[in-house]
């Protein structure tokens, strides 16, 4: 039988060292997902060499991206692996597909079935199978990550702690960024032109190391974090609401009076319990609202254009014309984070729902601006400040917020499910619009001109704006609310 601590008081020491390691998985999801901004030239110039196929844009956007693939299996397992297996040993799986993933990634020649350095068709899919693979490890820790905190959390600052998984994934972006910088040194990135139907060329004079090795330690430096977390998680509890769920109540009530006493702890018990009288419900057992609400909520994370900016940073400095976009974009990552902390100290008293709006509003205005101004060289610091005002606005709002709306916004009984289904969109939208960024930056209606570059930022300013309005008019407010109290919300909403 399990030792309770039958204190009144809990420990937010525990609770603080729990909420470190597995914002770790956050800090993963982050550099896993940005590693890509500092490799995807190298890489790109490595396999234009390949002597037997052409590497058009197209499959350029799809390998960039291709993590993306990973992701979207990822999460949809997730909710699976969660229910069947715990919240826990599915982060310990996930982190084991971040390291070989990693590994892969940086060596894709391992085990000797493929000659080293020596780019090919065959060498390019055993590459995007290692990504994917790192991706089903994102896709899972996304979910995962701020539903186990969520779980773990006391209610009046569960709202802050799931953002700190937000802080933590852009923190993980910074890190990477720096990273890929320091990798870099004093080499440069390739210069790579477009030559017209899809195609790209490497230009003469492009620096060699980073096209056959910068982007392999690029990829390999995930390795530390990976293992890092791996190993961190195996010591931290099971989440006590899945503890409930398979009947294993005293181990519940003894990590929830660590956290936040005896008294309390057995509260809380009773709640989840009260809203437990089956392991599981049908996923339309709130309403089709309730599920479409969290769906949505995803989708617009990703359609409005964020990660097109973040995982293709370099290559739009370098197209404005700035002077080392390598730096630029460190300077970008900081700015980044410097917002997100806005989140994680304003969401528990401004609320949800206004970060939200006057985030998309934030973003639809930067966008715009960007639309209107890229490719005009007199107007390079106005394009560069707006790019970072449309990324900061998401940092204080659609990066965290959606989180937090993922880990507070289902009922116990579905959010497994719904949770993963959400997710799943995400990644799917996310793919989308990654995927999709490089040729569509890249159409020209007539020979030499920027209609790719305005259409692009033009169509994600609407959609931030379209987003906005979704918000006001749909989402509910969860602030102060319990996990339980989302059963009787999305209940009444259903009687109406």
């Amino acid at each position: 039988m399990d030792k309770i601590n039958r204190t009144e008081r809990g420990s937010r020491g525990y609770l603080a060292s729990i909420v470190m390691v597995a914002v770790l998985g956050g800090l993963l999801f982050g550099y896993d997902t940005a590693v890509i901004s500092g490799a995807e030239k190298g890489l790109q110039a490595f396999f234009l060499g390949a002597p037997d196929f052409k590497y058009t844009d197209f499959m350029h956007g799809f390998t960039s991206s291709s993590a993306l693939i990973g992701c979207i299996i990822g999460s949809g397992l997730s909710g699976i692996f969660a229910g069947h297996f715990g919240r826990k040993k599915s982060l310990i799986f996930a982190g084991v597909c971040f390291f070989i993933s990693a590994w892969g990634s940086m060596n894709p020649e391992t085990f000797g079935l493929l000659p080293y350095g020596k780019p090919s068709w065959d060498l390019l899919v055993v590459f995007n199978l290692y990504r994917v693979l790192g991706g089903i490890g994102v896709g899972m820790a996304s979910a995962l990550c701020p539903m186990y905190i969520g779980e773990i959390a006391p209610s009046n600052i569960r709202g802050m702690l799931v953002s700190f998984n937000q802080f933590a994934l852009i923190f993980g972006q910074l890190v990477v960024y720096f990273v890929n910088f320091m990798i870099l040194g004093d080499h440069t990135n390739p210069v790579i032109e477009s030559i017209g139907q899809g195609f790209s060329a490497v230009m003469p004079g492009s620096d060699p190391w980073t096209i056959t090795t910068g982007w392999r330690y690029m990829f390999g430096s995930e390795c530390v974090p990976a293992g890092l977390f791996t190993i961190l998680i195996c010591f931290v509890p099971e989440s006590p609401r899945y503890l409930v769920m398979v009947g294993q109540d005293n181990k519940a009530l003894s990590v929830l009076s660590r956290i936040n006493g005896f008294s309390k702890a057995q509260e809380i018990i009773l709640e989840i319990k009260a809203t437990l009288t089956t392991k599981t419900e049908k996923l339309f057992t709130y309403g089709f609202m309730c599920v479409f609400v969290g769906m949505m909520l995803s989708v617009f994370q990703q359609a409005v254009g964020i990660n097109a900016v973040l995982y293709y940073a370099p290559r739009i400095f370098a197209d404005m014309g700035m002077g080392n976009p390598m730096m630029q974009t460190v300077i970008m990552g900081v700015i980044n984070i410097s917002f997100t902390l806005v989140a994680v100290f304003t969401v528990e008293k401004i609320g949800r729902k206004p970060l939200l709006i006057w985030g998309s509003i934030g973003m639809a205005v930067g966008a715009f601006v960007v639309a209107l101004t890229f490719g005009n060289d007199s107007l390079n610091l106005v394009t560069m400040i707006s790019l970072m005002v449309y990324s900061a606005s998401f940092m204080f709002s659609w990066g965290p917020i959606c989180w937090v709306y993922m880990a507070e916004l289902f009922p116990n009984t579905i959010r497994g499910t719904a949770t993963a289904i959400a997710v799943a969109f995400q990644w799917i939208f996310n793919f989308i619009v990654s995927s999709s960024f490089v040729p569509m930056f890249n159409m020209h209606l007539t020979k030499g001109d920027d209609f790719g570059h305005w259409f692009t930022y033009g169509l994600y300013g609407v959609i931030c704006v379209i987003a906005a309005i979704f918000v006001w008019k749909l989402v509910p407010e969860t602030k102060g609310k319990t996990l339980e109290d989302m059963t009787a919300l999305w209940k009444e909403r259903m009687k109406r």
